[in-house]
């Protein structure tokens, strides 16, 4: 590790920091707003993004400050398994050619903007609509966490906010004027600003990978080197060289699937597809995005980059900053670290605008002001934002930045058990609201309990996200287990209650929604409100 700052590298990044705010603030003039107090316009973009914004945003979405740092961190510390990131996102593109089509539809008919207004007016159920709202609110702090703790590790290597005896404040305030820039021009421009920033940080992810994937073993003397020091490593930890062993197939296949079933199911990837102007953008984007996927597996060779370099670090999060620092010429690492600290303000800014409009139209609207406005839900929308980032601020000042993963990963389980009522709920009605409540609940506190009786070497409890599968005794990921118990007793229950005759809510939406484009007679039938100034 160099020492002091390195000024170099500090310049371009800040260069590049610069030229993203001012974009973020110039957003708000970017496809213009015929009504800027509404939240379609703001939390949506207006429903107008075409194909390539689309790809942009979805990308800037879905590959994050995780996907630059913590994927290769995990193949730095643990193998080939930290590549379950890749087949998972293969995994998820065929899903999401079948059923978000389906969801853009039905949102666009009926003016939703969250997965919860959808729910409620499926299955007719505030309670149950107030559960996925709460989840999905749950699980994106720390994925917004996880983006400032990437910011924060490239700042670590840069050299800037001193050492380990500096005032916490001193020592922390670069990332705290980051995220107060972030506030800001989120606050200001809503969707908009991490749409246009999204083209910035996609075009450098792809640059920096472009580059690392040659030069690096270039200077490393190849990849037969590279891989042969990664496998004495692992062999030396007992780890069983670079291919997982037996013993660990089913954590990686199970973590692989599990992950994929969630990925859409994050309120973030949701208002990112609602954005969209079609359901033929969304189709497109299932067969273009795929292209991140193959970014993906080349950016997780980074890690066996970082053994063969000779990178130490105590933090894994450090890995890949600190490889690109040693490696690449200092004009060239601000490069890199410009890359990732963009890839984290898009995400992060996508992933606050999600859950405030999660907290606005299901939580204060359902439940706190039934008749506001679309002025005051975009207001209100626009607070909780803020209020968001400063709950993640809090959440990765006060965490061990070793384990931001798998808070993380805690999050993944938690977003998972909202499937049966999304997805299935656009395919079939015969789901019972109550029983879908019930198997929520049971997933949930599964699945809660499960990760918290993990430990690691660095954590007593929430130390991962596997544990051993009840009735299989092979060790798998909590999520899909907690998944699999959750659509048994929503099954189960249903069957009862229809046998019981139990009361079913008023399903709001007819066959027709499922499948209609932009510029259908029945789509359009109705205005969403917050343009038409209904309330709904």
């Amino acid at each position: 590790m160099k020492d002091g700052v390195n000024g170099v590298a500090l310049a371009v990044f800040i260069l590049f920091f610069v030229a993203v705010t001012v974009m973020g603030f110039l957003a708000s003039r970017w496809r213009k707003a015929e009504n800027e107090h509404s939240l379609d316009e703001w939390g949506l973009g207006g429903r107008s993004f075409g194909t390539w914004i689309t790809w942009f945003l979805l990308g800037g979405d879905l590959y994050t400050a995780y996907t630059f740092v913590a994927v290769p961190a995990a193949i730095y510390a643990a193998g080939a398994a930290g590549f379950f990131a890749v087949p998972y996102t293969i995994l998820i593109y065929p899903m999401m050619f079948v059923f978000l089509p389906r969801l853009w539809s039905v949102s666009h008919k009926h003016g939703y903007v969250t997965t919860s207004d959808f729910v409620r007016g499926r299955f007719g159920s505030k309670g149950l609509s107030l559960a996925v709202a709460v989840t999905g609110i749950l699980a994106t702090m720390p994925y917004i966490a996880l983006q400032l703790v990437g910011i924060q590790a490239v700042l670590d290597v840069l050299g800037v906010g001193g050492g380990e005896n500096t005032h916490w404040f001193i020592k922390d305030l670069p990332l705290l004027i980051a995220f107060g820039v972030l506030a800001a021009y989120t606050y200001s421009s809503g969707l908009r600003a991490p749409a246009l920033i999204a083209f910035v940080k996609d075009s450098l992810i792809y640059l920096v990978i472009a580059v690392a994937i040659i030069y690096i073993p270039i200077k490393l003397g190849g990849f037969d080197d590279i891989f042969a020091a990664a496998s004495d490593k692992y062999t030396e930890a007992g780890a069983g060289g670079l291919v997982p062993t037996d013993g660990s197939q089913w954590t990686y296949a199970t973590l692989a699937l599990g992950s994929a079933l969630a990925l859409f199911m994050y309120p973030h990837s949701v208002t990112a597809v609602l954005s969209s102007r079609s359901r033929d953008v969304i189709r497109r984007n299932s067969t273009i995005l795929p292209l991140y996927s193959l970014m993906l597996g080349l950016l997780g060779l980074l890690g066996f980059m970082a053994i063969a370099a000779g990178i130490k670090v105590e933090n894994g999060q450090l890995a890949i900053p600190q490889l690109f620092e040693n490696m690449f010429p200092d004009w060239f690492t601000g490069v890199a670290f410009a890359a990732i600290g963009i890839g984290a303000l898009v995400p992060a800014a996508i992933m606050s605008i999600a859950a405030a409009n999660l907290f606005t139209r299901n939580i204060y609207k359902d439940f706190l002001k039934p008749d506001a406005t679309p002025a005051q839900e975009t207001k209100v929308s626009k607070l909780v934002s803020l209020l968001v980032k400063v709950g993640a601020l809090i959440f990765v000042l006060g965490m061990d930045k070793t384990v931001a993963i798998n808070f993380q990963l805690l999050g993944g389980i938690w977003i998972l058990q909202t499937f049966p009522a999304l997805v299935g709920g656009l395919f079939t009605r015969w789901f019972h609201r109550w029983a879908l409540l019930a198997g929520w609940a049971v997933g949930m506190i599964y699945g809660t309990a499960a990760a918290y009786g993990v430990a690691s070497p660095t954590q007593k409890h929430f130390g991962g996200s596997s544990a051993e599968i009840p009735g299989i005794g092979e060790i798998g990921y909590i999520g899909l287990t907690a998944f699999v118990l959750n659509l048994v007793v929503t099954v189960v229950l249903t069957f009862a209650l229809k046998a019981a005759k139990a009361p079913e809510g008023i399903d709001e939406t007819s066959p027709e929604d499922y499948t209609g484009e932009a510029g259908d007679p029945g789509v359009k039938a109705e205005l969403p409100p917050a343009t038409a100034g209904a309330s709904h």
